[in-house]
């Protein structure tokens, strides 16, 4: 039991590792701002493992008055994107299908859980991931459920730092759509840039 826990450990530090560059600037996050149409959501993104099952990373898409991706000690990287804190701003459709692809290969798939919320709920989230600062490594699944659990509505998430454990919690919520996403190529999430492209 002891082995099979420290694996799962080692499996959560190489899926979310601490970011090593530079914060975008104010200015450069003001000038990102994408809004989307249509209600106030909140995305669970769950990296899955397609053999095991088990957790790879938990990322969080907040529609509020902007959308933007909460990647907590994620890996995700494009030039084109602005990051400040672990989130990443100007995130339209074909951005957000960019992370997707990014993160879905052979060995990996990605589950998105999706809610309507309202607006001063979207609002919170939005303050929340935006002031939260840099992750840790490993802390992806921890961060999230921390910042959700403040949100009404959310109370009863509680805290963890297992994505799917986050993900099973997450799906208890009322009204959840869930969708899974899959790709059957060899890259890793480096692969990242490639994948922006989809964005132009």
């Amino acid at each position: 039991m002891r082995i099979l826990q420290a694996l799962a450990c080692v499996c959560l530090v190489a899926a979310c590792s601490n970011d090593t560059t530079g914060d975008s600037t104010t200015a450069e996050v003001a000038a990102a701002a994408y809004a989307a149409s249509g209600p106030k959501t909140l995305t669970l993104l769950t990296m899955v493992n397609n053999r095991s099952g088990s957790g790879g990373h938990t990322a969080l898409i907040v529609n509020g008055s902007q959308q933007v991706i909460f990647d907590p000690a994620g890996s995700f990287r494009d030039p084109r994107v602005t990051e400040r804190g672990d989130v990443l701003y100007g995130m339209s459709p074909k951005w957000i299908q960019a992370y997707k692809s990014a993160h879905a290969r052979s060995t990996f798939h990605v589950v998105s859980q999706e809610i309507t919320v309202s607006d001063a709920q979207a609002e919170q989230v939005l303050r929340l991931v935006m002031s939260n600062g840099q992750v840790p490594g490993a802390y992806c699944a921890n961060a999230t459920s921390s910042l959700l659990q403040k949100v009404p509505g959310f109370e009863g998430l509680g805290t963890t730092f297992y994505p799917v454990t986050l993900s099973e919690k997450f799906a208890n919520l009322p009204n959840v759509s869930t969708t899974k996403y899959y790709e059957d190529d060899d890259g890793d999430v480096i692969d990242a840039v490639r994948a922006g492209q989809l964005a132009q």
